[in-house]
């Protein structure tokens, strides 16, 4: 199938699903039906979202003042589908939350209507036709010639490197809104890309953790205000839809992991379960279970029975609401979780009691070892406690422990960490062994480690292979290039 953008022909949608025969911003707030033509003394901000608790973010970044605007110049709002099935789940758009959070934004457009039938998630533009799609882009969105700003999230995998390689002039900056900005960046980043980034942008999770994300690269930095993004789900609460339950309770923050290959449906049956019995075990008799929006209604089943055996009552609550928002307007008094982000804006934000359900057993089973979720599980499970143990470390212990699982996740990304994580695994690895597999440290030589016969072997192996794809090499340049009609050695 050829997949190159054809200019003339192809439909132009911005906000609809429905073909269109030119550019048009379907969601301005000013009425208009075509996007402003841009100011030759600005450029355009292009602003990526997939998700609500994105969107906030990048609303409070706005609000912080960490995108100056030029009088003259626009910002876009490019949102995203990445769900498996797009078509299955609702838009982004679709959100009560929506409108207000995208009263920043001059036009707001549908990436998805942009690129269809292609999906964000697994489409990138092929070398070759990446000026297409530039111009396909500038054209679908009036840019002109003008400069382009990009701010994207997750900027290892598409849409958002499929935007970087799009516009291969435009400054990048990144915003991270989750636990994950504090592990490795998961695939390389070429240099075409790095070079361009110029910025980290994100929220203070967990305070005095710095986010190891792009640490390869020279960038800077930046905490988004924490007075700012909650000033942001403030507004966002007025009129949001909450739970009917009225006395206080216990909120259960359901993940949908089976679809990422982490547990089964069962298992996450019985992580839902565990975490009833978390709640019940701490006295409340009045729980909230919120649901991951794209997970079945079936996994809760489990979970109900349970409760009507134990004599209390359970709420399933599926509004596309924020969990910050129902921990600010409705009457919240625990939060138990297995490792959402939500779990810590509970409690570095709303100063709620948070509970953590399953990270053990998850850090166990969870495959490969440079898996991106690792981070997350090793905060909450460090940070939090279960309903019978105490918190296991605190923030002072944290940074090393984080920074060594996650060079021992990605050992190239992060190889001027190396004589540091050394040094604190020959210090603490011990204690803390439950998070590095033995084999593991036996392949990157660090302390800890146990040899197998793979392990030991691999030198060897490595050296064996230089020096054949030397010896290859010399061979092309003498017998290939006569050939080839390119001059040879000898």
């Amino acid at each position: 199938m050829d997949t190159s953008p054809h200019l003339s022909t192809r439909p132009q949608a911005a906000y609809s699903r429905s073909g269109q025969t030119r550019p048009q911003a379907a969601y301005s707030r000013s009425g208009q039906t075509e996007p402003t033509a841009y100011s030759r003394s600005g450029r355009t901000q292009i602003f990526e979202a997939s998700t609500l608790y994105g969107l906030a973010t990048l609303n409070a970044a706005i609000s912080a003042g960490l995108f100056d605007a030029d009088s003259n110049g626009r910002r876009i709002l490019v949102t995203s589908n990445n769900a498996a099935t797009p078509e299955a789940v609702a838009e982004l758009t679709e959100s009560p939350s929506f409108a207000r959070l995208a009263e920043p934004f001059t036009e707001v457009v549908s990436y998805n209507a942009a690129i269809e039938p292609l999906h964000p998630s697994a489409w990138t533009p092929t070398e070759a036709e990446m000026p297409l799609w530039e111009r396909y882009f500038r054209g679908l969105w009036a840019l002109g010639d003008e400069p382009v700003q990009l701010v994207v999230e997750s900027i290892q995998v598409s849409p958002a490197q499929a935007l970087c390689w799009c516009f291969p002039q435009a400054s990048i900056d990144v915003y991270a809104d989750g636990l994950m900005s504090y592990g490795p960046t998961r695939n390389k980043i070429l240099s075409e890309i790095g070079s361009r980034i110029e910025r980290l942008l994100h929220l203070d999770l967990v305070p005095g953790l710095t986010p190891l994300l792009l640490d390869e690269f020279p960038i800077r930095r930046e905490v988004i205000d924490t007075a700012a993004f909650t000033a942001v789900l403030a507004e966002l609460s007025a009129g949001a839809p909450l739970p009917a339950t009225t006395e206080p309770y216990a909120l259960l923050l359901g993940q949908y992991l089976t679809p990422l290959g982490l547990i089964s449906a069962t298992e996450e049956e019985r992580l839902h379960t565990e975490m009833l019995e978390s709640a019940v075990a701490k006295g409340f008799s009045s729980i909230v279970f919120k649901p991951h929006p794209t997970a079945p209604a079936e996994l809760a089943g489990p979970m109900l029975a349970r409760a009507a055996e134990l004599g209390v009552t359970v709420e399933v609550f599926t509004e596309p609401v924020l969990a910050e928002i129902v921990y600010r307007r409705s009457p919240v008094e625990l939060v138990v979780g297995c490792f959402s982000t939500a779990l810590v804006t509970a409690s570095s934000f709303f100063d709620l009691p948070a509970l953590r359900v399953g990270t053990a057993a998850l850090l166990q089973r969870l495959k490969p070892y440079q898996n991106s979720n690792r981070i997350p599980l090793v905060i909450i499970d460090s940070l939090l406690p279960t309903a019978t143990e105490p918190p296991r470390l605190d923030l002072g212990q944290l940074t090393g422990l984080v920074d060594a699982v996650g060079f021992v996740m990605q050992p190239e990304v992060l190889s001027h960490r190396r004589a540091a994580v050394v040094d604190w695994l020959e210090r603490h690895g011990a204690a803390e062994a439950r998070f590095f597999p033995a084999v593991r440290l036996g392949e990157l030589d660090l302390p800890g480690g146990r040899k197998t016969l793979k392990t030991r072997a691999a030198p060897t192996l490595r050296r064996a292979a230089r020096r054949a794809y030397a010896l290859e090499r010399r061979l092309e340049a003498r017998f290939m290039g006569p050939i080839r009609g390119v001059p040879g050695g000898g």
